[in-house]
């Protein structure tokens, strides 16, 4: 039964290379064409597998629709709170996870700080999104037009000296965060604040959402801080790969 299983999952990541008839799916199998030919009819009865007017086989509709919906219903912040629990153990600090919905950049998750000072940001709550580590990583994973056209419509309210002007120098920023992997927030927002952040990515490598680690300048510095980015990656990298169902490391 397993090696059965196991010759009619084969079909699917062939036939995902383009159309192939029965005779190519049976050589591929290494197996008779009898055999090659139930496993299509199986697969074909469940929708997952197409035979064309041409006699060749394609991967079916139904495939397609339980991909998207087992996407749909992927919940990141599950995915992801243990990790982030087991960073704040290592590290103490503040830690966020957000998305980017509807024009805004939200907190969906947060770990608190084992330290006395503590952070006001709360879940559900946007996010300041023109210095925010997350919502750079979350806007600069957008195509370039796309970006263009957020940063012209944003407001650059000058919350430090540290903050970012305009759109000019937001583009530029989010260029080098698409390009580096990762971003920060050197009180960029509250002065005594810095946050360091990294993506997390769905299987088709684009980003599904942000996580990071903030503290404020009289527990660690900005330098010590930034220490932690290996190890902020390496989470992230681990709850990308959780949440597209891969187990490849990637490396950091």
């Amino acid at each position: 039964m397993s090696q059965t299983v196991d010759r009619a999952l084969s079909i699917l990541p062939l036939l995902a290379q383009g159309p192939a008839d029965l005779g190519q799916v049976a050589e591929r199998l290494g197996v008779h064409k009898s055999t090659a030919l139930r496993l299509l009819r199986t697969l074909h009865e469940h929708g997952l597998v197409y035979r064309q007017e041409d006699q060749r086989y394609r991967l079916g509709a139904r495939l397609f629709a339980l991909a998207q919906e087992a996407v749909e219903n992927l919940d990141v912040r599950e995915i992801a709170h243990s990790h982030l629990v087991a960073l704040n153990d290592r590290c103490g600090h503040t830690v966020h996870l957000a998305v980017y919905e509807e024009q805004e950049v939200l907190y969906i998750d947060k770990v608190e700080s084992r330290y006395p000072v503590r952070m006001y940001s709360r879940i559900g709550k946007p996010v300041a999104i023109t210095v925010a580590a997350v919502a750079k990583l979350l806007l600069a994973d957008l195509t370039e037009p796309e970006r263009r056209v957020i940063a012209e419509k944003l407001d650059y309210p000058m919350y430090t000296p540290r903050s970012t002007p305009d759109a000019a120098a937001f583009l530029k920023e989010l260029a080098v965060v698409r390009e580096q992997g990762w971003a920060t927030d050197l009180g960029g927002h509250e002065e005594s604040i810095n946050c360091i952040g990294a993506p997390i990515r769905g299987a088709d490598g684009r980003v599904v959402a942000a996580m990071s680690v903030s503290a404020p300048n009289v527990v660690v510095t900005a330098e010590e801080l930034l220490t932690l980015l290996p190890l902020v990656r390496r989470t992230a990298d681990t709850i990308s790969r959780e949440y597209s169902g891969t187990n490849r490391p990637k490396k950091v």
